[in-house]
Order: C-alpha cells, then structure tokens, then sequence
C-alpha cells in the first residue's frame, strides 16, 4: 500500500532535532505526575507521556489508575505548555483520551500483536488529526506491524509513526526486549516516509542501557526517542528499573552525537557496533543452548543414561565442520569452538547429574 503520509512534529518543536517523548511509565498520583512533568519541561521536553491504562502480562500488577489520571495530564498542558501522551488499547480508551485533549497517542506491543483490537482503535479514530505511534508487536513480525500500520492509515488517519521497543524472548537475555535492529531497518527500507521513534527504555530493561541504546538508535538515523522518566524512579510502581530522573534524562540527551553526514559506506564505529550486536546474539544463544543442555541432563538422570554420547558428538563435530567449512569458517576454528561448547555442555549436565 502506497501512503501518503504528512508530518507528525507538533508546532514548537524542532524538527531539525530528534523528538524526544518522555514522562512516568505509569501515572500514579497528580503529585508524581506534576513533579515529573515540571522536571521535564525545565529541560526542555516538549511531549509528556504517562501510561493511564497499563497493560499487564498477569493479574495482580498495577494496571494504572485508569481516566483518573486524565484530569492530571490535563494540568500537565495547561501548567508547563507541553504536549500530553498516552497508551491506548480499547475504543473507549480513545473515546476518553481525546475527550481530555490528549495530543498523542501510542498503541502499545500487546495491543499491535492483535489485528481486531488494532481495527477496533482505527475505527473510533476516524476523523481525528493527531499523531498516532504504533509500536511493533511483542513478537519479530514485521507484516503484523505493517498490518496494523496499514489499519490506522486505512481509518484516515496520516500523520503516523512507529515505536521500535524490542521484541520478547523467551530466554534468558541482555536486554529485556532484544532489539532486532534489522527488523525496524526493514521497515523503514519499505515504508521511508514513516517516521521511527526508538523506545530505549522497554529494549533495555536497565536504566544504565539507555544511553548507549539511544545513541545506537541516533547512529540509525531514528527520528526520535520514547524515553521513561520518573521524579523518583526507585518508587515507581511500574517498570522501576528501566527509567530515569529528568536530571538523568537531561544528561542522556546532551552526550547524545546526532550525525549530520550521510555516508555511503559504513565507517569503523559503525561496523564496530555491528560486532558488538553479533556478539550479544552469540551470547545470548549460547544461554539459549546450555539451557537446552541442562534439559538433556534431566532426561538422562531421569532414565538413567550416561552423560557422554560418544557417536553423537562425533556426529555434531562432523556435520557442523562441514556447514562452516560451507559458510568460508576454518574448519579447525569450528572444531574448536566445538569442543568447548560440548565441554562446557558436559559440565552443565554433570551439574544436573549430581543434585539431589
């Protein structure tokens, strides 16, 4: 589908910079709210997002204070003059948001993931003007993120952008949400008119790895930054780790390098970040393989097998020398990488071989 899109940047904010959205996780008191707010806005964020309605995997966690919280965001424009944001996932949550002058919304991971929900938003926005941000679903889909992307340009809504926020994995990981850089650069390669906005906070998990996760998303040439921050993270109700104080957000946003040269090829720092996302996935399956390993152990202390399958490693080593050989890897390289990984393997399953 061809789309023709129009700008999503609000009068008074420089289109030259990236943009930057910011403000709590979750709305949980006017207090928290205005203090964040005023934090913010000191430091010159001009768009203050707070989730009302929060999403949770389970039962039981804070699932937000609900259209309570929409007079406090009203207060947050009329006081500091900055744009107001929110998640929205039903059509009453629309309905409701756009009635307290809400100038932004976002669709969250949980809701993009879901064709009819995504519809069900679509509809209720039609014949609205305001920007709506689509965040990629929870899963490394990216025709499901462009269906919903085609849904709210199809209600007649054009000023749309998206949120890369990372993708679940089931794994142990470093990130919260693995980021899966190509898969938002795919999409831009189809869609280059849509503005795309990085959520450093939800990739990361980790307040400490929102700098450096912002700067990657700048190298990237992202339009903008959907960053959390809390007056007093540590206390948050929701997300604690993942997000920052104004004063801490202010730091983050000035030690940030915006590139203004467009090269054609890749230059050292480039190729170097690429290495250290390869070795992140390296790691990160090698996790995912000892895991796989520990399950073997308790199979064969179950059935009482030995540990060591002689013909089955003899078998890895020589089918897998042969695909590296394959894909232009030394063969004594891969044999040797190998061996170390069935070592450490073996010694996985001894582990589950002696407890109790």
């Amino acid at each position: 589908m061809k789309m023709e899109l129009e700008s999503i940047v609000l009068p008074g904010i420089d289109p030259s910079r990236p943009i930057v959205i910011s403000g709590p996780c979750s709305a949980e008191t006017e207090e928290q709210v205005m203090q964040t707010a005023k934090g913010l806005a000191a430091r010159g964020i001009k768009i203050f997002r707070a989730g009302i309605w929060k999403p949770r995997t389970k039962p039981g966690g804070f699932e937000g204070v609900g259209t309570l919280g929409l007079p406090w965001l009203k207060r947050v424009k009329e006081e500091t003059g900055m744009y107001i944001a929110t998640e929205v996932a039903t059509k009453d949550h629309v309905t409701e948001a756009l009635q307290a002058g809400i100038d932004m919304v976002w669709i969250g991971a949980r809701t993009t993931v879901n064709p009819f929900a995504v519809q069900e938003i679509a509809d209720a926005l039609k014949g609205v003007d305001i920007p709506v941000l689509i965040k990629n679903p929870v899963n490394p889909d990216l025709e499901l993120w462009i269906g919903a992307i085609e849904r709210i340009y199809g209600a007649g809504i054009r000023r749309i952008g998206v949120i890369h926020r990372g993708f679940s994995s089931y794994d142990k990981k470093i990130y919260r949400n693995l980021p899966l850089w190509h898969i938002p650069i795919e999409l831009h390669r189809r869609m280059p008119d849509i503005p795309i906005f990085c959520d450093p906070s939800h990739i990361g998990g980790k307040r400490e790895l929102i700098a450096p996760l912002s700067q990657q998303a700048m190298d990237l040439s992202f339009d903008g930054l959907l960053i959390e921050s809390h007056c007093n993270p540590d206390a948050a109700w929701s997300d604690a780790c993942q997000q920052i104080t104004p004063e801490v957000l202010d730091y983050v946003l000035n030690l940030l390098v915006i590139r203004d040269v467009h090269q054609t090829t890749e230059n050292l720092s480039e190729l170097r970040r690429q290495i250290d996302n390869i070795d992140e996935q390296l790691l990160e399956l090698l996790s995912k393989r000892m895991r796989i390993s520990r399950e073997i152990g308790v199979y064969k202390k179950e059935h009482n097998m030995p540990i060591l399958q002689s013909p089955r490693y003899n078998e890895i080593l020589e089918k897998r020398s042969d695909m590296g050989e394959a894909l232009e890897l030394n063969t004594d390289f891969v044999k040797e990488i190998l061996q170390e990984i069935h070592e450490e393997s073996v010694r996985q399953q001894m582990i589950i071989m002696n407890q109790q």
